[in-house]
């Protein structure tokens, strides 16, 4: 198997393990974990995916990581591609297994809630677009800007990334969840909003563009402070 179909496969699966695990607690648990419940099993998704599949792939099982990275020259952008179709059919993977356990409960009902991204009147806690904007914009920020420090050559302890950019994924969720159910991800939100149709679909622009303006900006900020471009 070559190097492609090898990235393509382990981004697939880990964006399905992301979906089903940190989207699959809200819907399935929700009520029982909380936002802090949440909150870890995405962080521990994406730590968990981070050493199984981080060899082959980097992990980045979220588009605006790739587009960051490619941004930062750290990615070769006919890569970029590939990235970003096996994170959203991934991310669809997870949603549709998701979706097949969730409704083998009886009166299950998509449009009460299946952990999609939403502002206004479908933001968990009533923020508007400015707020949700923003949140997405400046949560994504410090997601890439942990990324690309840890990944340092520099980094010290070397080795041991995953810890703290599963970690600030926890934060993440933490801070964003009462705003827009968090996304800083655009294949996470494309998955349950496809299944959820309707609100979630007229939403999406915003937690697919968001989160790439936050990359990019993270990309910026890091490389105006790293030593590594002085």
């Amino acid at each position: 198997m070559n190097s492609r179909a090898r990235i393509f496969i382990a981004e697939m699966i880990g964006t399905m393990v992301l979906v089903l695990g940190g989207c699959g607690s809200a819907v399935l648990a929700g009520k029982q974990i909380g936002y802090l419940g949440v909150s870890l099993a995405f962080g521990l998704s994406l730590l968990v995916m981070s050493y199984a599949i981080g060899g082959i792939s980097g992990c980045h099982i979220n588009p605006a990581v790739t587009v960051s990275l490619a941004f930062a020259n750290k990615l070769k952008k006919s890569l970029v591609p590939i990235y970003i179709g096996a994170q959203v059919v991934g991310a669809i993977l997870g949603a549709g297994i998701l979706y097949a356990i969730a409704s083998g409960k009886p009166g299950f009902d998509v449009s009460a809630g299946f952990a999609t991204n939403g502002y206004g009147a479908h933001s968990p806690e009533g923020y508007g677009l400015f707020a949700a904007a923003l949140t997405e914009i400046v949560l994504t920020f410090f997601l890439i800007i942990t990324v690309m420090a840890t990944t340092h050559p520099k980094y010290i302890p070397s080795g041991f990334a995953s810890i703290p950019i599963g970690l600030v994924l926890v934060l993440i969720h933490l801070v964003g969840i009462p705003v827009t159910n968090t996304s800083v991800n655009p294949a996470r939100s494309i998955g349950v909003a496809i299944f959820q149709g309707g609100w979630a679909l007229q939403q999406l622009w915003l937690f697919i563009l968001a989160p790439l303006v936050g990359g990019i900006l993270g990309v910026l900020v890091y490389n105006i402070i790293s030593s590594e471009n002085n």
